[in-house]
């Protein structure tokens, strides 16, 4: 009996358009995934804890800043706002035209200000290093901060393509940059020098552009006519934007602090974080990317067409995400030696390093339910466009990380770094929780 219980709501599971949407995204996330753990893989064995390696992941904290804070939040925010423009049958081509002008507008404000602001960013938070150290970040990062433009135009047409149901291209866009590094690494590095990993980021952007764009083009989802900033649906979008981008920054800020923090310990302390993170970030980016690109337009077009089921479909998404993602920690966390060891163990990188990067991997794999939670209430909240309480949200996590980031450092040093990062996850999605549940009873 309870077999064929099982086994009938598995099936009804499988007949559900969302879930199927959710597996191909995060099949494809697998997959690319695989590719950008071969790039780790390979850098691992080039460079293990290097000062190379630690400067690059410096150089790209800014414009990897930018575009999860304001492209990603500007694509959060446009997505339900555009599906409320197709509800209206009003002009799409004007929808369409004034948010890609936006996005340039922000582009290349972004793409000037980093550049303007480098010296001082790195006089601030990176204090204390030598002269080479520096201009080694500056030559990787006059590479990289053009991928900002990239990055932002690929970010919008993706929106375009996940409103369209078209998942998988827009999913696929990523995974140019690991190949570009992987090919520079294997038979340009001698070439390229110190600027391998740069140029191949940079590669990587241009070549992500090129292919949601011919895409696009192909499917033909992109009509663009004059802008109309006067659009009602245009500014609801620009309402919510301020508050999106305030949560955006400010969640954006905790790895800059976590980088911060762990600049003060021993060399090699960035990138044995970047490492523990690696496999954690493996299974978050399937999760996160699957369910985050899905629901968003999910729960936008039930917030329009069928509000009353709205609250009870996200009851159902959480509770399975839950039943997962523990499993899928429970597992990491025993196993989370042996993997190291088989991934990243090769070449300069040893089996001290391996001790090392387990241990801080366990504290991170701690994060994946809450996280994961935490993308499907915030896309939820983007949906039905209440953005400002992720304002407070984000807050109490910046806090949170810092005080807990002091606190556990000096008993845990590197490791309580990223305990820290988990232990936010969990709090948060618990406000985040409860303050939906208080949304659903005002809605009742």
């Amino acid at each position: 009996m309870i077999s064929r219980f099982f086994n009938w709501n598995l099936a009804l599971l499988f007949k559900n358009v969302t879930l199927n949407n959710v597996i191909v995204v995060g099949l494809i996330t697998f997959v690319i995934s695989g590719f950008g753990f071969f790039k780790e893989i390979i850098i691992a064995k080039n460079y293990g804890l290097s000062e190379l390696l630690d400067t690059y992941y410096i150089a790209i904290l800014i414009p990897a800043f930018i575009n999860n804070v304001f492209m990603s939040s500007y694509q959060s925010v446009f997505i339900p706002n555009y599906i409320l423009e197709i509800k209206d049958q009003k002009s799409l081509g004007s929808f369409q035209f004034t948010g890609m002008l936006v996005t340039l507008v922000i582009s290349v404000l972004f793409f000037i200000i980093s550049y303007l602001f480098t010296d001082y960013f790195l006089e601030f938070f990176f204090k204390g290093h030598d002269v080479e150290y520096y201009t080694l970040i500056k030559k990787q990062f006059a590479f990289i901060a053009p991928s900002i433009l990239f990055w932002g135009l690929t970010s919008m047409i993706n929106g375009l393509l996940n409103v369209d149901n078209e998942f998988k291209f827009s999913t696929f866009s990523s995974v140019y940059t690991a190949l570009s590094i992987i090919v520079c690494l294997l038979f340009f590095k001698t070439y390229l020098g110190d600027l391998v990993l740069a140029i191949g980021t940079l590669i990587g952007s241009i070549l992500g552009f090129l292919s949601v764009m011919l895409v696009a083009i192909k499917r033909k989802i992109i009509f663009l006519k004059t802008p109309d900033f006067k659009s009602k649906n245009i500014i609801v979008m620009f309402r919510q934007l301020p508050a999106k981008l305030t949560s955006s920054l400010l969640n954006g800020v905790n790895p800059i602090v976590d980088q911060y923090f762990s600049a003060q310990l021993i060399v090699g302390s960035i990138a044995a974080l970047n490492y523990g993170i690696k496999i954690p970030s493996f299974a978050i980016s399937i999760g996160s990317i699957a369910l985050g690109n899905v629901l968003l337009p999910y729960f936008s077009k039930m917030a329009v067409y069928n509000k009353e089921k709205l609250f009870g479909q996200l009851q159902k998404i959480i509770k399975y995400t839950l039943y997962f993602s523990f499993t899928a920690t429970i597992i990491g966390i025993l196993i989370s030696f042996p993997i190291v060891n088989i991934v990243f163990e090769r070449g300069a990188f040893d089996s001290n390093d391996s001790e090392i990067v387990s241990k801080i991997q366990q504290m991170y794999l701690l994060q994946i339910p809450f996280y994961l939670i935490g993308i499907i209430m915030i896309r939820f909240l983007t949906a039905i466009n209440k953005n400002n309480f992720m304002v407070f949200t984000s807050s109490m996590s910046l806090i949170l990380n810092l005080v807990l980031n002091i606190i556990l450092m000096k008993t845990m040093g590197v490791y309580g770094l990223a305990l820290s990062t988990s232990i936010v996850s969990f709090i948060i999605g618990m406000i985040l929780y409860f303050y939906i549940k208080k949304l659903k009873l005002s809605h009742v």
